[in-house]
């Protein structure tokens, strides 16, 4: 059997992750996240969840890593966490009356066999249109400056939107779960089987 390892130090994924009782560990992969010149969000993710998975094989050599990155694209941009409140601000304008399409890749690392399981998902996140006071209001409850799109769609994040639309809710937190565990599966991990 082997060990699963979380190649993340987000509360988000380790939160996630628990919901299908398996034990892992997790450790920070510590890869550069910079974009490409050229890359679009689904080759991004794709790229950084692989690096990530791939970052800490040497650690862990008998594993199954799990990387995971997350983007959302507003207005044809690739546009991440906000950071400051300012930022966040911005961003929700900018959503309000739109969609912001989410992806996140996730990848699935044997380190014994080098083999590599990854794919990117979707989510399409629909925006009724906010006023300015919702918006301040918002930011002021739920501080998600270290959320891409600048909500949690999990809290009160769910007030600002109009639809949601996606194979799996658990993609908008940054971990894509029916995926995964298809992945896990297909290296003899499954936690209905599990003692």
């Amino acid at each position: 059997m082997f060990q699963i390892v979380l190649a993340s130090t987000s509360s988000y994924r380790k939160a996630l992750l628990q919901k299908i009782a398996l034990s892992y560990i997790c450790a920070a992969p510590n890869i550069d996240e910079t974009p490409r010149s050229g890359e679009n969000a689904a080759d991004l993710v794709l790229r950084l969840a692989e690096s990530k998975a791939m970052a800490l094989a040497s650690h862990y050599p008998n594993h199954l890593i799990i990387g995971s990155d997350q983007v959302c694209v507003l207005n044809g941009q690739i546009t991440g966490k906000p950071h400051t409140t300012e930022n966040a601000i911005r961003q929700l304008q900018q959503a309000s009356g739109n969609n912001i399409i989410f992806y996140t890749g996730l990848a699935l690392l044997n380190s014994r066999s080098n083999k590599m399981q990854s794919t990117v998902e979707t989510f399409t996140v629909g925006f009724r249109t906010l006023t300015e006071k919702e918006i301040k209001s918002y930011l002021s409850k739920e501080q998600p400056l270290d959320c891409a799109g600048s909500f949690k769609s999990e809290g009160l994040g769910i007030t600002l939107f109009d639809r949601l639309s996606g194979r799996d809710p658990n993609t908008l937190v940054g971990l894509p779960l029916i995926a995964l565990l298809a992945m896990l599966r297909q290296e003899g991990v499954n936690p209905l089987e599990s003692d």
